[in-house]
């Protein structure tokens, strides 16, 4: 059997092709399809490894179509490189290790995304651009009047406008919003029919509905966590979800030393984002259906400030809605009670014991 490995770029990507007789073969080629198609088409059919990159999707799709086997690898497996040496970095020394690795089975798979899950990435994506820029347009705006003496009240993005227009404005200042209230409506306009189509979305498919069915938690933030995971039975545990999910500290602890910090990076920010929202949604809530996890939080606020019970809460938010999903149940509160107040009885306990006498 063939073997090859592409280390791609976005313009530019090396290729290593090994024959069945030993021949290796290096090209730099565009990365356009067809170029890859004037290289791969006709060959036998070969296992050809790629790490996992914003290219990596299509250009597995394509060499599939043309009937090789592709495997798209996690690029953070150490092993993968393990012959390459540190000190000297070049692209034909990262395609030769990629195409060893390949041989060698020394690789980690990375999970590819279905079509479906992967188009409504990119439509959250749209939208958390058109949500980007109605705030800069926004925080203009404000500056704009700030500098003249004067304030816009406090509200919601939507209200905007309502309130920019309640203030008395010069003739000269009018002109100068006059293009910022055109990009505000057409913002507005796109955001509402964005989540309408979400709100479709959800009604349509009965596990986004199951999980807005916790309070807290919009067609958005179901859209967007279901999307980020695509199918449930990749996690064994909900530890490995929040994991994932960069809802964990950073931790770097040696011997007797342990040291902990912020949350971990993610490969979804943007869902890590919706989650802390969510939980300060039911932190403020007055809503007896999240009672359970108020107390939970505020318990741990106490002893370690508000700022860190949110994340806490936002990872738990994220472990109920894989349970959700997993199980496939609808939100309960008193399975939440109970465990709430299992931890506020080891905590009391904890303290209790640690209390100077």
């Amino acid at each position: 059997m063939e073997y090859g490995a592409i280390n791609l770029y976005k313009k530019e990507s090396q290729i290593r092709i090994v024959t069945r007789t030993g021949e290796i073969i290096d090209r730099r080629i565009a990365t356009t399809r067809d170029r890859f198609t004037h290289v791969f088409w006709g060959r036998p059919r070969m296992r050809i490894l790629v790490e996992a990159s914003t290219e990596s999707e299509w250009v597995a799709q394509h060499l599939e179509d043309m009937g090789h086997e592709v495997i798209v690898a996690d690029p953070n497996y150490a092993p993968m490189y393990g012959h390459r040496s540190r000190r000297i970095k070049t692209d034909r020394r990262d395609v030769a290790a990629l195409t060893e690795a390949c041989q060698h089975g020394t690789y980690r798979v990375a999970h590819r995304r279905s079509a479906k899950q992967h188009a409504v990435q990119c439509q959250l994506n749209v939208r958390a651009e058109l949500t980007q820029a109605r705030t800069r347009a926004i925080s203009l705006a404000r500056a704009i009047t700030r500098a003249a003496g004067l304030r816009i009240q406090s509200g919601r993005a939507e209200t905007f406008l309502a309130r920019l227009a309640a203030l008395d404005l010069s003739a000269s200042m009018n002109a100068t919003f006059s293009p910022l209230r055109s990009l505000i409506e057409v913002l507005d306009d796109e955001l509402v029919c964005a989540d309408e189509r979400f709100e479709a979305m959800v009604a349509a498919d009965p596990v986004l509905t199951r999980l807005t069915t916790l309070p807290g938690i919009g067609p958005i933030t179901a859209s967007a966590f279901v999307a980020a995971l695509d199918t449930v039975s990749r996690f064994e545990r909900a530890a490995q979800v929040t994991s994932y999910l960069g809802l964990v500290p950073r931790e770097y602890s040696s011997g007797e030393k342990q040291r902990r910090g912020r949350v971990v990076r993610s490969a979804h920010p943007y869902l890590q984002s919706l989650l802390v929202q969510a939980a300060w949604r039911v932190w403020r809530a007055s809503n007896p259906r999240t009672e359970a996890f108020q107390t939970w939080a505020h318990a741990i606020a106490r002893r370690r400030g508000k700022k860190v019970a949110i994340v806490a809460l936002a990872r738990r938010l994220a472990r109920t809605l894989f349970a959700m999903w997993r199980d496939e149940a609808d939100y309960q509160p008193q399975r939440i009670q109970i465990r709430g107040a299992q931890f506020l009885a080891d905590a009391t306990a904890k303290s209790d014991v640690s209390a100077p006498v």
